[in-house]
């Protein structure tokens, strides 16, 4: 059986992993700088980063490795994880009554085959006034989140409506990701083994 490593320090993405079938799997979070050329596009951006930390992690020729990066752009403009309470105030309410895009580009690569995609949601924050912010801000989950809010949690209480891939929005467009897998032989449906090499 292929071993898949998910290089990735993300709950979320360990949780789509097994959510798709991916039961057996090992975590190794790459270190890596979350820069990139200026001028790219958010789509380029975030295929960029995906490919720096797939680069960054050591593996074994047969091992499959898998790695995404996720933003939140409002305007075009990147918005990352806020540094504190008082940050995550200000994302929040340049969110609220407006459409922001979440992009997440992912790299599944084996020895030296790398695949890159990308993958881009819009998602629409309601109105919401400062005391439900704050209500949200205070409980935490908002200061590790790109944007400053997470979709899978209280944050989905803010979203008016998505069009788009729901679980790209939590990190892991994962109907994307099983595509390129079939690539390196990986079929997660339809196979009473869950993954097995075509």
């Amino acid at each position: 059986m292929t071993r898949i490593v998910l290089a990735s320090a993300s709950p979320r993405r360990r949780e789509l992993l097994r959510r798709i079938g991916l039961t057996d799997f090992t975590v190794r979070v790459p270190q890596v700088e979350e820069t990139c050329p200026a001028g790219l596009s958010p789509e380029e951006t975030v295929v960029h980063i995906s490919r720096e930390k797939s680069l960054a992690v050591e593996s074994a020729p047969d091992e499959i490795v898998i790695t995404a990066d996720t933003m939140v752009f409002l305007d075009n403009k990147r918005l990352g994880k806020p540094a504190d309470e008082a940050e995550a105030l200000s994302m929040l309410r340049a969110l609220q009554g407006r459409r922001h895009t979440v992009c997440t580009g992912v790299t599944v690569r084996q020895g030296d085959c790398a695949v890159s995609r990308t993958r881009s949601t819009d998602v629409w924050f309601r109105h919401v006034g400062d005391d439900e912010l704050r209500a949200y801000i205070a409980g935490g989950e908002p200061l590790d989140k790109a944007g400053a809010y997470g979709v899978q949690g209280q944050g989905a209480l803010l979203v008016e409506r998505i069009d788009g891939d729901f679980f790209n929005v939590m990190g892991l467009p994962v109907e994307l990701l099983a595509q390129m897998l079939r690539h390196f032989g990986v079929i997660l449906l339809g196979n009473p083994d869950t993954v097995r090499e075509a």
